[in-house]
């Protein structure tokens, strides 16, 4: 089964074109590196793939469920947006004891995990403060450990390494690598480009509401007629150009 599908999906605002007939196909099991400059549509088709924004047209599934029966979607998504949805007032503990009630996941099973991930983030020591204290990074980590916590099939992340330092964001690379190993599917939205390189096995680059390049990013940085030193960077700035032929090939 693919992770996620769409077709001809389309989004308007005011009469405005954000997302362009996109079609996608992800499967099971991989990272898609989601690429595209900013007001490229990134956010709204990631809106739209987590049921939060819905589709002017077309349509889309996330593993098999189309994403217009949001009750069916729901517990196959995880979704860290680039500000992650936190309640200052909460200490880090509580606003993940609170998301784990939402997710209906079972006390004793959602205390293993949060003590889990909040290990592995080195958050412990600081997990019976307010979040109002926390940093922008130990926000991302809470954020993140959200998205991760009723163990989804499909994890969409929106750079997942905002404000994280080296180590930290090390750590979220390799968390990335672990649950597609398990089988899980994650839909990575960055614009630190070596991230994509080391860790997707997918590429799309979005440009104006379509997609204008997509495959592997050994397939990508082979497209430019470069003989070595090609980099997914270069691809980027090759198909993100003003142009009159903005999709490489043509």
């Amino acid at each position: 089964m693919n992770a996620i599908t769409a077709t001809d999906l389309t989004k308007q605002f005011d009469g405005t074109t954000v997302v362009d007939r996109l079609d996608l196909v992800v499967p099971q099991g991989t990272v898609y590196g989601f690429l595209g400059p900013n007001g490229a549509g990134k956010t709204t088709t990631m809106r739209m793939l987590t049921t939060l924004t819905r589709p002017t047209s077309g349509n889309a599934t996330i593993m098999g469920e189309p994403i217009t029966d949001r009750d069916a979607v729901r517990s196959s998504l995880g979704y860290l947006p680039e500000d992650p949805p936190v309640f200052d007032e909460l200490t880090g503990r509580e606003q993940l004891k609170y998301f784990a009630r939402l997710r209906d996941i079972p006390a004793e099973t959602a205390t293993e995990r949060i003590n889990f991930w909040l290990d592995r983030f080195d958050l412990a020591g600081d997990a019976g403060k307010r979040i109002e204290a926390y940093s922008k990074g130990m926000r991302q980590k809470i954020g993140l450990i959200q998205a991760l916590l009723h163990e989804p099939e499909v994890v969409f992340l929106d750079e997942p390494t905002s404000g994280l330092d080296p180590r930290a964001a090390r750590t979220v690379l390799d968390v990335i690598s672990e649950v597609t190993d398990e089988g899980h599917t994650v839909f990575l939205s960055t614009h630190i480009l070596p991230v994509v390189e080391e860790l997707a096995d997918l590429v799309g680059v979005l440009y104006q509401g379509r997609i204008v390049e997509e495959g592997d990013p050994q397939k990508l940085t082979g497209t430019l007629e470069a003989a070595e030193g090609t980099t997914l960077e270069d691809v980027f700035l090759s198909v993100t150009t003003d142009h009159g032929a903005p999709v490489m090939g043509e």
